[in-house]
């Protein structure tokens, strides 16, 4: 028989848009003993993290949980939950995960109509404003971050537009959640999806997700309570249009996070856990701190890449803060540069998707990965493996750049 050695995963700086380095504190957590899905104990548990989320997400909104699944999960639950077939939803896409939004919503049966921006910019808001002036939608599904491209959509001025012409905006806010400030409720966001592995620093395996009454109505509107778990006497509606899904029905999903504890699954104890201490440790640094921690770090890695007379990619009046783009240089194998990182500096970066793939690195500063000593080694070692590929820069001068930032003192 095969004998199987002991799992001893390499420990490795991960500076890549997802995922990134947990908090020890956070794997600590996922060690505690297993409770019971109903023990009081864990139901309190669940209570205080709804509590947790409605101040990372800054809402006031009744319903904000997450969706056991990664990031993707929480999108397809929002999305397959309030469309019905034949609705039309407008989805406008500056990256890959645009198009990941387009594809849920079309497998929905949604008849969708898609904006497209040339990577590496955003819209105008105006843009999207008259896009659904246009083809009056009843959703707009939009990207916050993306992360393929590194760029940042504004959105206050385009939730004011779906609130005035009654529609519903779903944001994916995944990448930007806990590292970038997301104002739900300022903003007039309906619903917003976010992801642990990202800023927050918890492990891949949960999508934490808000949303108000606007969306709630609409999920009521489809309810139908699986047969097996309805209570006593309970009708089912006839000529209703359900949730394609069992598994992904955030109506069932809320009965669940409900006082009423309405069995929809087995909750994943350990990694409620995590993402319970996760957002404690993102409450007890704060939220302001926190974004002006992601702020420096960001301007420490540019500095170091100007000085480096490297080239940036994108429109950087949209840049997306915790994630760099940079241009692969001429006669530079993407590949082979990432690869050398890895194996001789434990060092992982990422390039990129679609029409940008062997083009770019990108470059994650986020939650826990965002350290003065991550920035510093990446830098130095980029330095070393750029040199060995034939580029040009400066010796020293990246690290320097970023210790200024830094306000290191001789």
């Amino acid at each position: 028989m095969k004998r199987y050695n002991d799992l001893a995963p390499s420990l490795r700086t991960i500076m890549t848009p997802g995922p990134v380095e947990v908090d020890p504190r956070v794997l600590r957590a996922m060690s505690y003993p297993i409770l019971g899905q109903f023990d009081p104990e864990f139901t309190g548990i669940m209570n205080e993290t709804m509590e947790m989320l409605r101040l990372l997400f800054r809402t006031t909104n009744q319903w904000a949980y997450p969706v056991d699944g990664t990031s993707r999960s929480g999108l397809e639950a929002v999305l397959c939950s309030i469309i019905e077939p034949g609705d039309k939803v407008l989805v406008p896409i500056f990256g890959r995960f645009g198009y990941l939004l387009q594809e849920i919503a079309e497998r929905c049966g949604a008849q969708v109509v898609v904006l497209e921006k040339e990577w590496g910019t955003v819209f105008e808001p105006e843009e999207i404003i008259r896009a659904m002036e246009r083809e009056r939608p009843a959703v707009v599904a939009l990207v916050h971050g993306e992360t393929s491209t590194g760029r940042l959509q504004p959105l206050a001025e385009i939730g004011q537009a779906c609130r005035k012409q009654d529609v519903l905006l779903v944001v994916d806010a995944v990448a930007t959640i806990g590292g970038v400030p997301v104002e739900t409720d300022a903003w007039q966001l309906d619903a917003v999806i976010g992801g642990t592995q990202k800023c927050l620093s918890v492990p891949s395996g949960m999508s934490p997700l808000t949303y108000n009454d606007r969306i709630e109505r609409k999920i009521l509107s489809r309810k139908k309570t699986e047969r097996g778990i309805a209570p006593p006497g309970e009708v089912f509606r006839e000529g209703i249009v359900p949730v394609r899904s069992n598994y992904f029905d955030l109506g069932m999903l809320q009965d669940y996070w409900s006082p009423a504890r309405l069995n929809h699954h087995t909750e994943a104890t350990t990694m409620l856990y995590a993402l319970r201490e996760g957002l404690r440790l993102v409450l007890e640094e704060g939220l302001e701190e926190r974004f002006a921690r992601h702020i420096l770090h960001e301007r420490a890695l540019m500095a170091g890449l100007y000085a480096m007379n490297l080239e940036l990619y994108g429109d950087l009046a949209c840049k997306l803060p915790v994630v760099a783009c940079v241009l692969v240089p001429d006669g530079v194998s993407e590949e082979g540069v990432r690869r050398m990182l890895l194996e001789h500096f434990g060092i992982e970066i990422a390039g990129s998707f679609g029409p940008l793939k062997g083009k770019i690195w990108r470059i994650g500063t986020m939650g826990f990965s965002a350290r003065e000593k991550n920035v510093l080694h990446f830098l130095g070692a980029f330095e070393a493996v750029l040199l060995r590929h034939g580029v040009q820069v400066p010796a020293g001068a990246g690290v320097q750049a970023a210790l200024q930032v830094y306000g290191a003192v001789p």
